[in-house]
C-alpha cells in the first residue's frame, strides 16, 4: 500500500481519555472495516504517568472504512470522553514548522518564503536607506546630542 492511500485509510482519534487503550480503540472502531494497525504514541517525557498523550491512529485496510468511521465516530464518547475523528495528516519532519527545534525563521525555505524584495510598482528595487544605519555605536537610546 502506497504512503498516500495508507494516509487516506488512517484516522486521528483525539481526545482520548488515560484509560482507553489499544484494545479499547480496537473494539471501538472495528464495526467500520478492517483495522490494520492502531497506535497511541507515548508522552515525549518518559517520567511522565500518563499511558499515551491522548490521541491515537487507527489505520483500516480501505481508506471508504476510513470515511465511514469518521462520519461515525467523530464527537461520540469513550469512557465519558467526547472524542475528535478526523482525516490522519501525514507526520511533520521534526526540523519543520513551529513544533521544531530550530526558529521558523532559521529553517530551509523560510527566506525564499517571506523574505520578498520589496519593489515599486514600475518593477524596480527600492534602494532605501537602512534607517538603522550608523547607530551600532550609540550607548543609549534617542537622539544623538548636539
Amino acid at each position: 500500500m502506497s504512503d498516500q492511500s495508507r494516509q487516506k485509510a488512517t484516522v486521528f482519534v483525539g481526545g482520548l481519555d488515560n484509560q482507553v487503550t489499544t484494545q479499547t480503540l480496537h473494539d471501538a472502531f472495528i464495526p467500520f472495516g478492517e483495522i490494520v494497525d492502531v497506535s497511541l504514541p507515548k508522552p515525549e517525557l518518559q517520567s511522565s504517568t500518563d499511558p499515551h498523550r491522548g490521541f491515537g491512529y487507527v489505520e483500516f485496510s480501505l481508506p471508504e472504512d476510513a470515511r465511514e468511521a469518521i462520519d461515525n465516530m467523530d464527537a461520540s464518547e469513550i469512557f465519558g470522553r467526547v472524542i475528535k475523528v478526523n482525516q490522519a495528516k501525514p507526520q511533520k519532519d521534526h526540523n519543520e514548522g513551529l513544533g521544531s527545534k530550530t526558529a521558523v525563521w532559521e529553517q530551509e525555505g523560510y527566506a525564499a518564503k517571506y523574505n520578498a524584495v520589496e519593489t515599486d510598482p514600475n518593477g524596480a528595487d527600492n534602494d532605501r536607506e537602512d534607517p538603522m544605519q550608523g547607530l551600532e555605536g550609540l550607548a543609549e537610546a534617542g537622539p544623538r546630542p548636539q
